[in-house]
């Protein structure tokens, strides 16, 4: 499986009036760590674009388990799990200093062709091979 991580330090404007990361939040943390795999892979936004496909969340899920506060250090890991008909990635937001499991989720994107606008059943084959080579 093919992972990425980054961390971010919790910034005041990240919080809630109830001191806690607010929840939409998590929702670009997540999104740190995809365009990190995505780099790292070497298919991000503009890489997509020029392959001629747009890849669309089309699904996501976050499962709180602990909140995050102010001035906290967090690891956020996207790690691809599914490529084949789809972009499957899970995400784990943990503490970095402790390792605490914070958060986690997912996202699921699918290809769809720019010019007709048409979503795929299945990942363009340079990708698959691209990824398969790469386990």
């Amino acid at each position: 499986m093919i992972s990425a991580s980054v961390t971010e330090t919790i910034q005041f404007y990240h919080l809630d009036p109830m001191n806690v990361v607010w929840h939409g939040n998590y929702v670009q943390f997540f999104e740190q760590a995809r365009c990190a795999l995505l780099d790292l892979i070497d298919y991000n936004y503009p890489q997509m674009d020029a392959s001629g496909y747009v890849w669309p969340v089309v699904d996501m899920r976050v499962k709180y388990v602990r909140p995050c506060r102010f001035g906290q250090k967090i690891q956020i890991t996207a790690t691809l799990i599914e490529y084949e008909n789809r972009l499957k990635i899970s995400y784990l937001i943990t503490d970095a200093q402790t390792g605490e499991k914070l958060t986690k989720g997912f996202t699921i994107q699918v290809a769809v062709e720019k010019a007709s606008g048409e979503m795929l059943f299945r990942s363009p084959d340079f990708l698959i091979d691209k990824l398969e080579t790469m386990n």
